[in-house]
């Protein structure tokens, strides 16, 4: 959440700004900035110095931040957060076994992953050994725009919540086929259609990656499932024909047995 966001809600009286300001501190560490003065810290989240300070020192008393030469960091224990979360999707005993048919049927990877913000995040992964070079583990971060798995969430979005994120994103030419925002709008209304989404080495040169959404009781994208690909492996006619059958069929599964 951006400071705009936490002060269009302060005049909600169920909304904590200081609960939500601790949150947006500790997201505001990054692979940028992994770590951070007081006074940068303070800068970044646009607080006083005091009140930054206050916020670092109690989660420093929690175990989330360490300060070591006048600079504060995350500590690992900042990921018990993903994996309560991970916990409530109960993906062990539930999503894996269905992830690992995917795996076997394709001989490709599979992923489970959410959007968050600008990004979708990888909350659980079977990976397939060499030819994709990305570094994709648990709780991996890439730009919603250029991966199938966003597009299938984004496209799942109402119109006005899928502009805000549009007007949001920087689009980068991550490569001579990354889509541009007309193009992607256009491609948006193909996946709502066909139900699920192609990237062909808009990312990363030589990856293909395909994505279809895992649908709640609601019918509404709860999370999406991927499987990446080398162009060299595979074509895009045979991906249409052989393997999105198999990953909306692993999709229906799950969805059966969501909580």
């Amino acid at each position: 959440m951006s400071q705009k966001e936490i002060d269009v809600h302060k005049a909600d009286k169920e909304f904590m700004s200081t609960f939500a300001r601790g949150l947006q501190l500790i997201r505001s560490f990054g692979t940028d900035t992994p770590s951070m003065t007081l006074s940068a810290v303070a800068e970044k989240n646009q607080l006083s110095r005091a009140a930054a300070r206050r916020f670092l020192l109690t989660l420093q008393k929690l175990g989330y931040v360490s300060l070591e030469d006048k600079k504060f960091r995350l500590t690992a224990k900042v990921l018990e957060l993903g994996y309560s979360y991970l916990a409530s999707l109960d993906f062990s005993d539930t999503i894996t076994p269905f992830m690992e048919e995917v795996t076997y049927q394709l001989g490709e990877s599979c992923s489970a992953l959410v959007l968050d913000g600008l990004d979708i995040v990888y909350v659980a992964r079977i990976p397939r050994r060499g030819l994709i070079p990305l570094n994709l583990q648990i709780g991996a971060r890439l730009p919603a725009y250029a991966t199938s798995g966003g597009r299938v969430l984004m496209s799942a979005l109402a119109n006005p919540e899928l502009e805000d994120l549009l007007q949001k994103t920087q689009f980068e030419k991550l490569t001579a086929y990354t889509k541009g925002p007309d193009e992607l709008r256009q491609e948006l209304e193909k996946i709502r259609t066909n139900g699920y989404a192609i990237v062909d080495q808009e990312l990363e040169l030589g990856m293909r990656a395909l994505a279809v959404p895992v649908l709640d009781r609601r019918g509404q994208a709860r999370f999406a499932l991927n499987s990446s690909s080398h162009v060299s492996s595979v074509s895009l006619d045979r991906i249409v024909d052989e393997y999105v059958p198999i990953m909306q069929n692993a999709a229906r599964k799950i969805a059966e047995v969501l909580p």
